[in-house]
């Protein structure tokens, strides 16, 4: 007999790469190769090939724990969510429903975040949620919706990058972060397209670049307008694009031209002539992109230095144009899925605002409430975690670990230990969860069925292989066991499609719209990008692709190593049998063109194929047209001075993730990157006496960390690097900055002032 086969995505990042689960010999699951998923074709890193250890009942929780005389404790369900219950309405009780705050993360799967944003304004009626993504990819979110109308992080499959001409790369260290995605940019290289990446560090990503420019952390704003100084003094921009298809340009062209290069080389140390290169590279081919991550984003002026480099897109008649534009490279696993469907602050699902009248109303009748009920916008991330213990009296928080993950991570975990109650549902025993009054163990992606949306908008189903161990609920059960304990006993169901059909209809119409995406046909297709308005009927099938990109249609316009690995031994449950959903999925066969087939309007006829690529006809702006935004170079929110002389910037390694809470747990994923570190110039080690291995202490205004030295060429002489995956410590963000971004209200992870000093011996 065959062993049973689950077609599936990798729980980690943003890239979704399929996998294929199946039997492990003494139960549990092993990961086999998936070559059917275009975005991996079977290639997988060490994270998603070793995730299976993760089901292991060693490392995670299998039973809830509720706090007694100040020590956690085994309990059992009706105890643990009667506690929750108790704690969240004795602070809405005492103080006001905004006493009640809810913290999501970028991890949760559509339905789980779709109905964490409902449980939070319709059970506890708090305006008091956002999630951990606004750590992330917020600022090219704000930028994208405020040039184009639309945020998708990117408007174009990955399989476009080898075909463009040249891609800058700015702040991304692929190589590390997202290695099966490497592959595109060397394709592009051997496709004869060049590569230009930008990053303080000369990384792994940065070694096979054609052109690295390292710019001094916290100026790449300066860097993109010397840039488009440059297209404008050597004519290099798309005069006719400029005028048909964008609004704003004098404005934003008035702003680059007092960026001339000298000055932009006094502020970024990039010198004239790479500044000129890059633009030669960037403007001579047809065709060509931006791409940008965290590093230009995690900054106090992330949203105007993404529009910076939007403005350099726009004004060489790049964006809305086939294998070219801008795009943002999202990080976490549903951080695209996540930001869409109502667990941010602002925000309502399918990407409608909070604030807008008709969005209210619209969802209002989904949820089957009175739309003047549904409470306004709430506090951003950073400062919904500020408030704790003073305006936010208890805490519901799923799937983060700000402990570890947020900036000025001490004054954070303070912050969490002065809640009058805190609930943690989880995996595994964080940092986070360690100090919550009750601690809710929860399904993890091989256990439960759902949807993510992967970077590229790609909306795809995960597949549940096998069962939770007894003592384990998922997230939407214990969404459901809380509503009806705080009195809301209908609206909250526990089969992940029965939400996602409600999901549907709640974004119809909106700029994330789903309405046309069925678990059916995800299964069938391998995926479908949004927006997609209405169904394929049933004898139409998907549309076949075609060979170049073709015009977008009335959607796009008006909206924009394979190898296996097994977990321990004895410690997961057998496999459930396969059931229509687990049956193997067909080659990616995703149409190119964006509109309807057959039907014309999207919504009749043949129904509607998704949209792979965005804005070839319009933008999603009233008038259709692209907005440049001008803007102009600011510094630092905490420059270096004499007392804190050097900048820290920060970041990933290529075998942990995020704040580490699930890969510290996986021991070969430890073996390879076992603790924090403190990467520096010689110039600095000779300075202070240090040698590789030292340990060494970074000190900011906020606090300081203690890690080893080490030492190498690959940064600049006036800036250390930390990877934040550690507590402890080690932790890199006791010392980050959480000064805001003004539009995104992103802290400043990337770049502080600090010092090093050799560390006192024991």
């Amino acid at each position: 007999m065959t062993a049973p086969v689950t077609p599936t995505h990798c729980p980690y990042c943003a890239l979704q790469c399929g996998m294929n689960l199946t039997p492990a010999p003494g139960g549990g699951v092993a990961v086999t190769e998936r070559a059917d998923f275009p975005v991996n074709r079977g290639a997988l890193c060490g994270k998603g090939r070793t995730a299976p250890a993760l089901l292991s009942s060693r490392v995670r929780l299998t039973s809830p724990l509720v706090r007694t005389g100040g020590v956690l404790r085994p309990a059992g369900w009706d105890e643990a969510l009667s506690r929750t219950a108790e704690g969240l309405a004795r602070a809405r009780a005492d103080h006001g429903p905004d006493a009640c705050g809810v913290f999501g993360g970028g991890g949760l799967t559509n339905e789980k975040a779709y109905t964490l944003g409902k449980f939070a304004r319709v059970v506890l009626g708090t305006s008091q949620i956002d999630y951990n993504g606004r750590f992330c990819m917020s600022s090219a979110a704000a930028a994208g919706v405020r040039a184009f109308g639309l945020d998708r992080g990117l408007p174009f499959p990955l399989e476009d990058v080898p075909r463009t001409g040249c891609v800058i790369l700015v702040g991304s260290n692929l190589a590390e972060t997202m290695p099966p995605a490497l592959r595109f940019v060397t394709e592009l290289r051997e496709n004869g397209g060049t590569l230009i990446v930008v990053d303080p560090r000369r990384t792994r990503t940065a070694e096979q670049a054609d052109l690295h420019l390292a710019p001094r952390p916290g100026t790449d704003l300066a860097l993109a307008l010397g840039m488009l100084h440059l297209v404008v003094a050597e004519g290099r921009t798309d005069a006719e694009y400029i005028r048909d298809r964008t609004s704003g340009w004098e404005e934003a062209r008035a702003a680059a031209m007092a960026h001339w290069p000298e000055y932009v080389e006094r502020i970024t140390g990039v010198s004239v002539p790479e500044l000129r290169a890059a633009v030669r590279m960037f403007c001579e081919p047809e065709n060509a992109m931006v791409l940008t991550a965290r590093g230009p984003e995690q900054q106090s002026k992330g949203t105007d230095t993404v529009s910076a480099w939007i403005n350099l897109c726009l004004a060489t008649g790049r964006s809305g144009r086939p294998l070219s534009g801008y795009g943002c490279l999202t990080g976490q696993g549903n951080g695209q899925g996540g930001r869409e469907h109502g667990q941010k602050a602002d925000q309502l699902p399918g990407y409608r605002k909070l604030t807008d009248p008709a969005a209210r109303r619209h969802v209002a009748e989904v949820w089957g409430i009175d739309p003047a009920t549904l409470p306004g916008p709430g506090r951003s991330a950073y400062e919904l975690l500020d408030a704790m213990g003073t305006d936010i009296r208890s805490l519901l928080l799923m799937g983060s670990n700000p402990v570890v993950s947020a900036p000025r991570a001490a004054h954070i975990e303070g912050r969490l230990k002065s809640l009058d109650f805190l609930a943690v549902a989880d995996v595994v025993l964080s940092e986070t969860a360690a100090l919550a009054d009750v601690v809710l163990p929860v399904a993890q992606w091989a256990e439960e069925t759902g949807t993510t949306t992967s970077l590229e908008g790609r909306v795809l189903l995960r597949r549940r292989a096998l069962s939770p161990p007894e003592g384990v609920r998922s997230d939407l059960e214990v969404l459901h066991e809380l509503a009806a304990l705080l009195g809301v006993e209908k609206g909250f169901p526990t089969d992940p499609e029965e939400v996602f059909e409600e999901l549907r209809r709640a974004s119809a119409g909106g700029p994330a719209d789903y309405s046309g995406i069925t678990y059916h046909r995800l299964a069938k297709e391998n995926g479908v990008f949004w927006p997609c308005p209405a169904e394929m009927s049933p004898d139409t099938g998907p549309a076949a692709p075609e060979t170049a990109p073709g015009r977008g249609g009335p959607t796009a316009s008006a909206r924009g190593s394979g190898q296996g690995g097994t977990g321990p031994e004895g410690t997961c449950p057998d496999a459930v049998p396969a059931d229509p959903l687990t049956d193997p999925v067909a080659p990616d066969t995703n149409p190119v063109v964006a509109g309807p087939v057959d039907g014309g309007d999207g919504s009749g006829g043949g129904g509607h194929p998704g949209t792979p690529r965005l804005f070839l006809d319009r933008f999603a702006t009233e008038d259709g047209r692209a907005r440049f935004v001008p803007v102009s170079h600011r510094p630092v929110a905490e420059e270096p001075d004499d007392e804190y002389p050097v900048l820290l910037t920060t970041g990933r390694v290529v075998a942990q993730y995020q704040s580490g809470a699930q890969t510290r747990r996986v021991d070969e994923l430890n073996a390879a990157a076992p603790g924090p570190f403190v990467e520096m110039h010689p110039r600095l080690a000779e300075r202070l006496g240090a040698a590789d291995g030292d340990a060494v202490t970074v000190v900011s205004r906020r606090g300081r960390a203690v890690a080893p030295a080490r030492i190498t060429t690959a940064i600049r002489p006036d800036t250390v690097f930390m990877p934040f995956h550690w507590p402890g410590v080690g932790r890199a963000n006791t010392l980050t900055n959480p000064a805001l971004d003004p539009v995104s209200r992103m802290p400043e992870f990337k770049a502080c002032a600090v010092r090093v000093e050799t560390a006192p011996e024991d």
